[in-house]
């Protein structure tokens, strides 16, 4: 492999022109063989690696603002002078490097130590996490990032660590992506933040008033400061045959394991029962493996109600073109061994299932504890509970909507429950913020990804432009004048812009 396969653009190190490098738009080059880019903002000229720490974005194309750089794949955001995490999904800093000006030419110099997080103003005498998902790993993470020295434990059911879920349902069900992809951090990472990653340990009972954590091998484990990232739990329809063997679910690596052994065991024709996200992801994703897939779902629409009819329309009709069979407006009645009955007496062949439903936050533990529970963990803005020192993060928490639109609301995505368990994170050390994020995800049909920021549970007006089924589409959603959410197909950088005015009318409502 050349030189020129390895690395982008100019050597920086051997300098550029000053006068090449605009406002605001990154010159990619490279620093050895790691891809580095220059931004000039104001006064000041940034040397920053060019490549997301989450999927290995090629952050050049992303949106430079506010002294931010933005991830065109999936809106991790970082700050330009230091390389700091300001927003998921990045799940580490960017390396800077000094930079010089003389005689009208910029040259990068040495790696520039990262600055020491600022001192934490409360110190808690020890830390429990119970959940090893996006929540539960993100707070375990940036309790060490932000400067806490103490003890930290996540105690997770799950037999592996944590991994990257949206994956479960996209490129790993769909073989395309290797299980090394998977893993949130490496096997040393844990001994090397000293953080007590405890695998199997399924929490069963939550003692406030002793400050402990009873697990189900009888363990006991005490804390100063607590949070519940415990999820959501797969729903399961109450019809015959519903946990037969055959019959799957999708929350974990288990689960999205098993789905595959089934497949490459023989299993051909797939039912997959629910048009959510995960239920279509898992039919593109089985549809690429070579299984013929079969639909089923009572809406006629699928997706409508988050995507409105168009942009759900082209979803539809992008399965159908992979070959997915859609039985719309139907349910599901009995599962039998080799098939699907559904509502009108139809039965759709099926060696395997696969039910996506939803989920339903797994609040049990909670709710026996004494904390306050609705339809989820009740938290407030900062995401503290009913009970000082104790918080609750991702799936599982109902939080103010931070746009002062919905009420309460709880919100599934990945990007959100990582953005929460951070902001614990420094609530627990006393920097007291509250939560303010735009909530972002992206959702993958085939070769078509849509990504959504904002957060509209009903909306009076959309405004579309372009068209999805090309790769080029936006559209606003909008309640009495007000843009809540924006859907875009092909479109990062206008995604990326839509997310910042959304950040700043939320700021500008707190």
């Amino acid at each position: 492999m050349d030189n020129d396969d390895r690395v982008p653009g100019p050597d920086l190190t051997q300098g550029v022109a000053a006068d090449e490098l605009a406002e605001g738009q990154p010159l990619l080059g490279h620093v050895g063989e790691q891809a580095v880019m220059l931004v000039r903002q104001g006064a000041a000229v940034h040397a920053i690696a060019a490549t997301c720490t989450h999927y290995g974005g090629p952050l050049a194309e992303g949106l430079v603002a506010a002294g931010t750089v933005r991830c065109p794949w999936h809106h991790a955001c970082f700050d330009l002078a230091t390389g700091a995490v300001l927003a998921p999904p990045a799940l580490a800093p960017l390396d800077c490097w000094a930079v010089s000006a003389e005689r009208g030419v910029l040259r990068v110099g040495a790696r520039r130590e990262r600055p020491a997080p600022p001192k934490p103003l409360y110190s808690p005498k020890s830390v429990v996490i119970v959940g090893g998902g996006a929540a539960g790993d993100a707070a375990a993470s940036a309790l060490r990032e932000f400067g806490y020295e103490g003890p930290v434990t996540l105690l997770t059911a799950d037999s592996a660590p944590p991994v990257d879920r949206p994956n479960l349902s996209k490129d790993y069900l769909a073989g395309k992506a290797q299980e090394s992809w998977l893993w949130l951090r490496t096997d040393d990472y844990w001994a090397q933040q000293r953080i007590e990653l405890r695998l199997k340990r399924r929490a069963l009972n939550l003692d406030l008033t002793q400050r402990h954590v009873v697990c189900t091998d009888g363990e006991t484990i005490a804390f100063d400061t607590l949070l519940l990232a415990t999820g959501g739990t797969p729903r399961r329809l109450d019809i015959p045959g519903a946990r037969a063997p055959h019959v799957h679910l999708l929350r974990t690596l288990y689960h999205c394991q098993s789905i595959i052994e089934t497949v490459q065991a023989g299993a051909q024709r797939v039912a997959v029962i629910g048009a959510s996200f995960i239920g279509l992801e898992v039919a593109a994703a089985l549809r690429e493996r070579g299984a013929e897939v079969d639909v089923i779902a009572p809406e006629e629409a699928p997706l409508a109600r988050v995507f409105g009819p168009r942009l759900a329309a082209a979803i539809a009709a992008r399965h159908r073109a992979m070959g997915t069979r859609l039985h719309l407006g139907r349910k599901p009645v009995a599962i039998q061994a080799d098939a699907v009955e559904l509502d009108d007496g139809t039965r759709v062949p099926a060696d395997l299932v696969v039910m996506g439903v939803g989920v339903q936050p797994a609040d049990d533990l909670a709710h026996a504890a004494g904390l306050a529970v609705d339809r989820g963990i009740l938290v407030d803005a900062r995401l503290q509970t009913s009970a000082p020192g104790v918080y609750a993060a991702g799936d599982v928490a109902r939080f103010p909507d931070p746009f002062g639109v919905a009420g309460m609301v709880r919100i599934e995505h990945w990007a959100v429950a990582q953005a929460q368990g951070r902001l614990v994170a420094r609530n627990m050390l006393g920097f007291d913020a509250a939560y303010q994020d735009v909530p972002f995800f992206w959702s993958q049909h085939g070769d078509m990804s849509v990504s959504y920021v904002g957060h509209a549970e009903v909306w009076d007006a959309i405004e579309e432009s372009g068209d999805p089924l090309r790769g080029d589409y936006l559209c606003r959603f909008l309640s009495q004048g007000r843009v809540l959410a924006v859907a875009s197909v092909g479109r990062d950088l206008d995604s990326l812009r839509e997310e910042l005015a959304l950040q700043k009318a939320c700021l500008l409502h707190a």
